[in-house]
């Protein structure tokens, strides 16, 4: 809990960022790029703050929290799960970002938060990963592209640039496997990782960067940050429809393909996709059931330190 000083609140939009002070009610906007990092850092450096919450949001809060860390300003990671069961408990749930930069000022205020730990090695690992899901998407776009192209001469400009594009791919690759084993701890876990069948280096670095809660948070947490968690919608005798909610989208995202590829390759995780699928659950949700389960595996093998054994499983 925080108790003296001004406590800050920031909502992490990709072009944006919406900043709310809990003790004066202030609230204020600014862009999510330099400039407005600077103006951000002003604006604060000016008062007395002692803390400063930011919600993980698929990697645009880096930049933010970089300049507020490098001014020396106290930076604390703020958990979507128990930030939105917060929230709840407020009557707050209404999606308005001004609204979600108070209530996470509340929280940070309210709560205990970790302050966060400069660590430039994680940081060019995210930085690295963040160039190498753009450069796939690149890849995805431009041959969905050349699918529609029938003029040669287009064809092969095309091709051209996606022969770049993978090579370039393949440079990240490289970089990303020569900084993890650069470090002992970070090596250990990414062989860990990718002990699991059906799991490769694009998960394991993606993981290792994205996610370094993974093996100390609980599963549930872990599956928040992951926006894995299943979250109820009901009310009185009414039931609603379980879901998924926020969380990280490029972790969410490898680890939707590494449950594709563990339905197909790992034999216990298959045959309780089948299970899944048998009992009516549609393909969809039972896809993220094995995400989930994939991420509660690794959870568990971090933290004991254990490579893949079926009975984890």
């Amino acid at each position: 809990m925080v108790e003296d000083g001004l406590v800050v609140g920031i909502d992490v939009a990709k072009g944006w960022l919406d900043v709310a002070v809990l003790q004066t009610g202030e609230s204020f906007r600014v862009d999510n790029d330099a400039a407005g990092w600077a103006e951000l850092v002003k604006r604060l450096k000016r008062r007395q703050v002692r803390a400063v919450g930011l919600e993980p949001s698929g990697g645009y809060e880096r930049g933010p929290k970089q300049a507020l860390q490098k001014a020396g300003l106290p930076v604390r990671n703020v958990n979507p799960h128990k930030l939105r069961h917060f929230a709840r408990a407020l009557g707050r749930l209404a999606k308005n970002d001004r609204l979600d930069a108070a209530v996470i000022a509340r929280y940070t205020a309210d709560m205990p938060t970790r302050e966060v730990r400069v660590d430039p090695l994680r940081e060019q690992l995210a930085e690295l990963v963040g160039a190498r899901r753009q450069l796939s998407d690149d890849k995805v776009s431009l041959k969905n592209q050349l699918d529609q192209v029938r003029d040669p001469g287009v064809r092969r400009i095309f091709t051209r640039r996606l022969r770049g594009i993978q090579a370039n791919i393949l440079l990240l690759e490289k970089r990303l496997a020569e900084l993890v084993a650069s470090d002992t701890g970070l090596a250990e876990k990414d062989r860990l990782i990718q002990s699991f069948k059906g799991a490769g280096p694009v998960l394991s670095h993606t993981l290792l960067a994205l996610a370094p809660e993974l093996g100390q948070a609980s599963r549930r947490e872990v599956a928040a940050l992951a926006g894995l968690a299943p979250y109820d919608q009901d009310t009185g005798v009414f039931r609603g429809r379980r879901s998924i909610w926020g969380g990280r989208a490029e972790v969410r995202g490898v680890l939707y393909m590494a449950a594709l590829t563990a339905c197909r390759s790992n034999p216990l995780l298959k045959a309780f996709h089948q299970r899944l699928l048998a009992a009516g659950k549609k393909p969809k949700v039972a896809l993220i059931a094995i995400a989930r389960k994939i991420l509660t595996i690794l959870g568990a093998m971090l933290r004991n330190g254990q490579s893949w054994q079926p009975t984890l499983s």
